[in-house]
């Protein structure tokens, strides 16, 4: 495990091209014809990430925003009412696949681990009602099971809006090794497919700056036209 703060500039520079538990979902999702469109996406971040070196440009929404306000909260809920300790997570990188792992939202006891939500109203009362751990938090929750190799993860829903005895749901995910084989080798060949395609990228384009120059004096003929 690197003890390096989530969030942090080290943490984001760390996890730069490399599939997280947070996307194993994107890696895996097929429609009825195939790969799905997110598959493809994320395909496409990953390469430009490799190829500038650089993290992907994101934007932090109000409810994203309420999520990273609240998420301490939530896990102080969540040791009260479970009589745990949580006890903080870097990244994880996967002990035999390289350039992928996971950072949990804490380790619980020996074998435990714990993901925290903090969504929208609706989608907090839909869990409340369902009783059921959305499944690409499932994915995700799983892979962060196969980078640690911890045995649980605790699935946490918190919204301090509601009432005292709605604010907080809990639904422990055991680890499935079936299901985690399977993400394995799907997540394996996403990354041989990622590196062939960055190294065919970087075989015909690097190295020569025709391409640049050429759209630089297009450009340039452009402005000067106008």
């Amino acid at each position: 495990m690197l003890d390096i703060v989530q969030g942090s500039p080290e943490w984001h520079s760390l996890r730069v091209g490399k599939v997280t538990a947070s996307r194993v979902a994107d890696v895996v999702a097929r429609t009825k014809s195939g790969w799905s469109a997110s598959r493809a996406n994320y395909m496409a971040e990953l390469v430009v990430e490799r190829l500038t070196g650089q993290p992907a440009e994101s934007f932090t929404t109000p409810a994203m925003q309420w999520g990273i306000d609240t998420e301490a909260e939530a896990r102080l809920a969540y040791e009260v009412f479970t009589n745990a300790t949580v006890y903080p997570a870097g990244f994880v990188p996967h002990h035999s696949i390289a350039n992928c792992g996971a950072s949990p939202d804490g380790f619980v006891g020996e074998d435990g681990l714990v993901e925290l939500k903090c969504p929208n109203t609706a989608t907090h009362i839909d869990t409340l009602l369902g009783q059921t751990v959305p499944a690409k938090y499932i994915t995700q929750m799983l892979w962060q099971m196969a980078c640690t190799g911890r045995q649980w993860c605790d699935f946490v829903s918190f919204d301090p809006r509601l009432p005292d005895s709605m604010q907080l749901y809990i639904e422990r995910v055991k680890r499935d090794d079936d299901r985690i084989k399977e993400l394995e080798r799907d997540v394996a060949d996403f990354l041989n497919e990622l590196e062939m395609k960055v190294a065919a990228l970087r075989q015909k384009y690097e190295g020569t700056n025709d391409n640049a120059e050429l759209l630089k004096n297009r450009l340039v003929q452009s402005v000067m036209a106008g």
